[in-house]
């Protein structure tokens, strides 16, 4: 089995998750990418993070319809901030014959991983291009892991590989403030996540699109 990890906050999922998910799965050849929201990022702060069992929800919403996507609360259940190495280790022990691909965004490589090396022994790590600036990378961080962010290439040994995709500029925080400014958010997420939103008030503020107040 060829196995895709994406994790992430989700806080909330978005289309532009979706096509880098979908990407990666015919990009890769993957039998699966298994959706994995965050407990607690290592490496900031969140803002208005909606409980787990809520972005699990949403997740499931946004992905119900395709075959080969799927949910893990695994470090939702874990105490303390979720590290990647963690996780693949777990599913690893799952699934032993498995090649794993670990899918991130690129503003992630500029930050230090725990336990960087054995990271890219057990899985291959796939970039995937985000809506900010390009990150600035330190010659400290990761202890030179990130040496050369080879491009994607046919060879799919341990290591960082590039993934080809168009930049999405789409991001969570911007679905927040819409949701906060009361602005539409369609088009933007899954229509059954904005419903879900918009029924439950998941988001401090939100008011629902003209469409939506008239029940059609």
């Amino acid at each position: 089995m060829r196995l895709g990890i994406f994790g992430g906050t989700f806080n909330p999922i978005h289309l532009g998750h979706l096509l880098l998910a979908e990407t990666a799965r015919e990009t890769l050849r993957l039998d699966r990418v298994v959706f994995v929201p965050t407990r607690q990022p290592p490496h900031k702060r969140a803002k208005d993070l909606l409980p787990g069992d809520a972005r699990m929800k949403l997740i499931a919403l946004a992905i119900k319809d395709h075959p080969a996507f799927v949910a893990s609360d695994i470090e939702l259940q874990r105490p303390g901030p979720s590290y990647s190495i963690e996780t693949v280790k777990i599913l690893k022990g799952q699934l032993p014959q498995a090649k794993l691909f670990l899918i991130v965004g690129e503003d992630m490589l500029a930050v230090r991983w725990v336990a960087w090396e054995e990271l890219k022994r057990l899985c291959t790590i796939v970039v995937a291009r985000r809506p900010a600036p390009p990150p600035v990378y330190s010659p400290k961080a990761n202890q030179r892991g990130v040496e050369g962010h080879r491009p994607f290439g046919p060879k799919t040994g341990g290591g960082v590989k590039r993934l080809p995709m168009p930049l999405v500029e789409i991001s969570s925080s911007d679905v927040r403030a819409r949701l906060l400014a009361g602005r539409s958010i369609r088009y933007l997420v899954p229509s059954a996540v904005e419903r879900y939103i918009q029924q439950h008030q998941l988001y401090p503020v939100v008011r629902p699109s003209v469409d939506t107040a008239r029940g059609t």
